[in-house]
């Protein structure tokens, strides 16, 4: 609701502060044997969903915007290379990735905007924003990542209530989703597609007019998904009001008691809300005496009955604040109390990806800091206990072909993405220099100054004195020939030189 008010007019992200965070349990036997679990394509068996062997998996990711922007492109790439996004991502524990998309990306031509090649993402050089996307879903798909779709906007210029307007129609809303099912057909990277990001009035639900009727319009689109590719989930957001109560954009899920959606290819469906904070708008539910304890009933309400009823999966595709009110970190702490810890009910359990991974989200900002590099560690810790295990690589990662004798071999690249005197973020990229697949890797370097690691992401490291010794995480250290890995880090003081560095390999 109110999303006149948010998304990605402004760069602002404000300082989160939090007074208690909800503290992760010990992950039990029974997930780290499902570590492995989020092969191939995947399905549904009531609440839950399931891989292509059939094990439960849960969908616990982020939300990286900027596609459905005018930039047609994910914002951030004019500080850093995509890659290092991605990988950091996974770094911290999330299994998803949800792109938003305009229906712009899909017209011939569309070029992106606002991105940086100068050391970086230089093989998106030339790219249409089409091929762009193709490049994350890959590398996405490399590094273990599951991607969703999401329609955000039937064009750059901002959401709309239907999913459709004058200038795009639905005919053309239809062949586009038809397009990425077919696109992506194949590659299992790509486990879904989010119908329409957040009806709302005048759409209804279950009212039989053509014309406004969000659940008819997702069974014609959703049904269409499916004829191009039978795989993907289709996830369907809900409304604003149903039999006259309102709540929040896509939050509304009422009406599937009464009129749920029918696909014609079972197994396959996914219902997804949307719940914000007050730093989004206010809502009659924050100003209870009660609050928060009111707000599992809330919740059940809107959507939480459709889990608990074992009626379908349910993934609440955004969520998130600034954290800067105390109402507002309240209600993430008993909003991730509501969605299961994974310590305790493993993969049955609400899915969910955050908003956002931006920090230009006006009236959320996100797990990144403006830097674009710094980790928002107290708005990330609130979301431990929900995080889930993360998924083999699939997609399309190269073939690494057979070492056949070969001398491992890599060489290694040290850039300073940024200084501010008193500390320092950067890069160290890693190449297969060889014609071997590598198993492993490490860097060394030595500087010149006191510089200290404070803190690192895509690899372990070690400090003795001035020289750090950074070795791959259990993602990255396989290279085929001519591959890359990137890890990153925060140190201080800043000032300092560029050190050459060391790669050993095996």
């Amino acid at each position: 609701m109110f999303r006149s008010l948010r998304r990605t007019l402004g760069a602002l992200c404000a300082a989160a502060a939090v007074l208690v965070l909800p503290m992760a349990g010990g992950a039990p036997s029974a997930a780290a044997a499902e570590a492995a679990a989020g092969a191939g394509y995947w399905h549904t068996n009531g609440r839950q969903i399931l891989d292509a062997n059939n094990q439960s998996v849960r969908i616990a990711g982020i939300n990286w915007f900027g596609f459905e922007t005018t930039n047609h492109v994910p914002h951030g790439l004019w500080s850093r290379d995509y890659k290092s996004m991605i990988d950091q991502m996974k770094s911290l524990g999330y299994n998803t990735l949800r792109i938003p998309y305009s229906d712009d990306i899909l017209k011939p031509g569309t070029m992106p905007d606002s991105l940086n090649f100068d050391g970086k993402n230089t093989d998106l050089r030339g790219l249409t924003s089409l091929q762009v996307l193709d490049k994350l879903v890959a590398h996405a798909g490399r590094s273990g990542l599951k991607v969703i779709l999401d329609r955000h906007r039937p064009d750059s210029a901002g959401q709309s209530a239907l999913w459709y307007t004058s200038t795009v129609p639905e005919s053309t809303w239809i062949a586009n989703l038809k397009a990425l099912a077919t696109r992506y057909k194949g590659d299992s990277t790509v486990i879904g597609i989010d119908l329409h990001n957040e009806p709302h009035d005048p759409a209804c639900w279950g009212c039989g007019d053509t014309s406004k009727d969000w659940r008819l319009a997702a069974e014609r689109a959703g049904n269409a998904v499916l004829a191009a590719n039978p795989d993907l989930l289709v996830l369907v957001e809900g409304v604003q009001s149903y039999n006259g109560v309102s709540g929040w954009w896509g939050g509304n899920l009422m009406g599937v008691a009464d009129h749920p959606v029918r696909l014609d290819v079972p197994n396959r469906l996914v219902y997804s809300a949307h719940d914000y904070a007050t730093s989004v708008a206010q809502q009659s539910w924050f100003s209870d005496p009660n609050f928060p304890n009111n707000m599992p009933g809330i919740w059940d309400r809107y959507w939480g009955y459709i889990f608990k009823q074992n009626i379908a999966p349910v993934w609440v595709g955004e969520f998130g604040t600034t954290l800067q009110a105390t109402v507002d970190q309240r209600w993430l702490a008993a909003l991730v109390t509501y969605l299961r810890s994974t310590s305790t009910y493993g993969n049955d359990s609400f899915h969910w990806t955050f908003w956002s991974w931006n920090p230009n989200s006006g009236d959320t900002g996100g797990i990144l800091k403006d830097d674009w590099q710094t980790v928002d560690t107290v708005k990330d810790g609130y979301l431990t206990s929900i995080k889930a295990p993360g998924f083999p690589p699939g997609g399309d990662p190269g073939d690494p072909g057979d070492p056949g004798g070969g001398t491992p071999a890599c060489a290694a690249v040290y850039t300073v993405s940024s200084d501010w005197g008193g500390g320092f973020n950067a890069e160290v990229k890693v190449t297969n220099s060889g014609t071997t697949a590598l198993k492993s890797w490490k860097v060394t370097w030595t500087w010149s100054g006191s510089q200290k690691v404070t803190n690192m992401w895509n690899a372990s490291y070690t400090q003795s004195g001035a020289t750090v010794t950074a070795t791959n995480a259990a993602h990255n250290g396989a290279l085929a020939a001519g591959a890359s890995a990137t890890l990153g880090f925060g140190g201080t003081p800043g000032g300092g030189g560029v050190p050459s560095v060391s790669c050993t390999a095996t």
